[in-house]
């Protein structure tokens, strides 16, 4: 197929169809750089998808982190379920990079647990890519500007059958090896081939299919896929093209030449500290990399052979590694989301992992080649860029320049929600006129949030609306991925009505029941009181139909007078389109996941006594390792729990279930911490 094929029960409604034809009409122009300003519930994601549909090409959709990413793959299966809609984002269920502390004399191991699920959508995702086909969707973090296998290389490695060629079944099972496919004729895993007669089955690594290979003599007879439990014939082809088990491909002629360049840079780097004099740094390079040297010709790799990865690719110092974006058309199109969050994350990539590696390449840890296996700087990015489209409801100045100032809009929501209204109101006896906004909103079962500056004021906050018997949660910087979650559905769930953090602000943060925001000390400029972070904040209840902001402030700052102009100016518009159109605002209904149900199906009320209800400021410290259960644990039940632990941690990986896989890689790593001490 060459074409997208958009699915979905909805049209485009409101400013919908107006952003979809300036978006499409500035792509055909050629225009390199646009800028989609949606507001929240606005539906961008579906008008970013008619937009792919109308332009038909490959696309990258950038999202800064991995459960958005995910929430946006489903979002474009859902789109285009016949099209290829893949996924790729860090396939490590845990990673901790190297390092040396030069301060405390501390070298730190990398250790990471790799997702065998995630690496399978990987492949899927360059392979799609590397077929040619035009519908190709890739929902990716910043995972596709680290360094990957060269795509020559693995071009030049994927094998082509058809019905009737004649090919020695050798022959095929070389050139299934040379693709890094392993050979086992006891257990077919991914990755894998067995040979049985006339009959080759391949467990294909980006495939959950079993690719069948019959003979005839030296000619292919039949072409078959697989289901990979019942072995059953899925379907049948007339020819087929099998691509590498692995995104790094490497002959080994190619092996040959980096061992003896590695050698060659040893030499010097031993020479640099022998002349520095040094000896203890240039003895610890030389036998680093001389045991890296034999692990890799005795087995073909060895722990961190990304470091020699410009060895292998024949770069030479300083030049970029390839990466995913060099797997793309020349005339792709780059979607990215949240670009006010996702563009400086880009940026910062590189310096972060520079600064790392320079404590490890001066004090003989490893040699200076290991600063090319990096991501990708951000100019080399920029460079790599055909046409973007920016999204967010806050872009922020670079993605304005860049689209020299021309934004497409979506203020219209679908629902006939209007942006909150925002009211200032003096910062004396803030805390009881908040109270009173408080009381009349839990009367009409809606839910508060409030945003501090410090956390010691959100915790004095919370324990005096405790003691006013007002149900109340904080949120602490170190809570944890799930707890976090865990308070929000409470939130919404009637558990709590008010929740106090430091910085509310979220990206994507989906609450129906919000309907006041409140804002202290909203005149004390900086990051948490910028214009964007004003703007964002207020967003939070821009889903409720009583949705209303109260900032309390002793002046009026330019930051806060961007956002009230603003938002101002988005519910003129608004407000103008629902009369012209008729339409009424419609309260969001969104399910609650965590609902309790009872025997006969109804809702079970998760209310508690105000008595029991007490602030969550967070998990105090060592209470893991004080539980009574866990210190009788004996060295084996230990063992056996982090064993237990680390298969859930992968279970839910596996189902792209990122936040209960952090919380079982927390568990993990305090058993661990427990462990050390028997």
């Amino acid at each position: 197929m060459n074409g997208y094929k958009l699915t979905s029960k909805y049209q485009p409604t409101g400013d919908q169809p107006e952003a979809i034809e300036e978006l499409t009409a500035g792509l055909n122009r050629g225009d390199r750089s646009q800028v989609l300003l949606g507001v929240t519930g606005s539906g961008k994601t579906f008008t970013v998808a008619n937009v792919i549909a109308n332009v038909n090409k490959p696309t990258l959709i950038l999202s800064h982190n991995k459960t958005l990413a995910a929430q946006l793959y489903e979002e474009m299966r859902g789109f285009f379920p016949e099209n290829a809609v893949e996924y790729y984002v860090s396939y490590y269920d845990y990673y901790q990079p190297e390092a040396y502390l030069p301060t405390t004399d501390t070298y730190i191991e990398k250790d990471l647990a790799i997702n065998e699920e995630i690496d399978r959508l990987r492949l899927r995702a360059v392979s799609s890519l590397l077929s040619g086909r035009k519908d190709v969707i890739v929902v990716s973090s910043v995972s596709c500007i680290y360094g990957m296998g060269s795509p020559v290389a693995l071009s030049e490695n994927v094998i082509e059958l058809h019905q009737g060629q004649t090919i020695d079944r050798n022959a095929l099972l070389r050139k299934l090896v040379a693709a890094l496919y392993l050979r086992n004729d006891i257990e077919l895993q991914r990755g894998n081939f067995r040979v049985r007669g006339d009959t080759v089955d391949i467990a294909m690594a980006y495939n959950e299919a079993v690719l069948r290979i019959t003979f005839w003599d030296d000619e292919i007879d039949a072409i078959e896929e697989l289901d990979p439990v019942t072995m059953n014939r899925m379907a049948v082809f007339g020819e087929y093209k099998l691509y590498p088990a692995n995104l790094f491909m490497t002959s080994q002629e190619q092996t040959n030449t980096a061992i003896r360049n590695i050698q060659d840079d040893l030499a010097k780097q031993i020479d640099f500290f022998t002349e520095q004099g040094d000896p203890i740094k240039a003895q610890r390079i030389k036998e680093r990399v001389e045991y890296d040297m034999e692990m890799i010709k005795e087995l073909g790799h060895c722990s961190g052979i990304e470091n020699y990865s410009r060895y292998f690719d024949g770069r030479k110092a300083g030049d970029r590694p390839y990466c995913l974006l060099d797997f793309f058309p020349d005339n792709y199109l780059m979607v990215i989301d949240e670009s006010h969050v996702s563009v400086p994350q880009i940026n910062a990539m590189y310096g972060g992992d520079r600064a790392r590696k320079s404590n490890l390449v001066e004090y003989g840890f490893r040699l200076p080649a290991a600063f090319d296996n990096r991501p990708l700087k951000f100019e080399e990015f920029e460079g790599m860029i055909h046409q973007v489209i920016y999204v967010s409801a806050t872009p922020a100045d670079f993605e304005l320049a860049e689209a020299e100032g021309v934004v497409v809009e979506q203020i219209i929501r679908p629902t006939g929600l209007l942006d909150p209204e925002i009211v200032v109101r003096p910062s004396e006896n803030q805390i009881d006129d908040l109270m009173e906004e408080i009381i009349c909103r839990t009367g009409r079962k809606e839910r508060i949030l409030v945003t501090t500056l410090t956390k010691r004021m959100a915790e004095e906050l919370s324990e005096y609306l405790l003691n006013h018997d007002i149900s109340t949660a904080y949120i602490h910087s170190d809570v944890a991925t799930l707890d976090r979650v865990k308070i929000l559905e409470d939130l919404r769930q009637g558990v709590y009505d008010v929740l106090v953090g430091v910085n509310l602000l979220r990206e994507g943060l989906d609450l129906p029941e919000v309907s006041l925001v409140a804002i202290l000390d909203a005149d004390k400029e900086g990051f948490l009181r910028s214009h964007r972070s004003l703007t964002q904040t207020a967003g939070r209840a821009a889903r409720n139909v009583n949705g209303k902001v109260i900032m309390y402030a002793d002046a009026i700052t330019a930051s806060m007078q961007l956002t009230i102009d603003e938002t101002a100016r988005r519910r003129m518009k608004q407000l103008k389109y629902n009369e012209e159109h008729g339409i009424t605002p419609t309260q969001i209904t969104k399910s609650l996941k965590s609902a309790f149900r009872t025997k006969d199906g109804k809702e079970e009320s998760l209310a508690i006594p105000v008595a029991m209800r007490t602030a969550y400021i967070g998990p105090a410290e060592g209470a893991f390792a004080a539980d009574p259960i866990i210190e009788r644990m004996t060295r084996p039940q230990l063992e056996k729990s982090i064993e237990n632990t680390t298969k859930l941690m992968k279970e839910a990986a596996k189902k792209l279930d990122f936040i209960q896989a952090a919380q079982y890689r927390d568990e993990i790593i305090r058993l661990q911490k427990e462990l050390e001490l028997k």
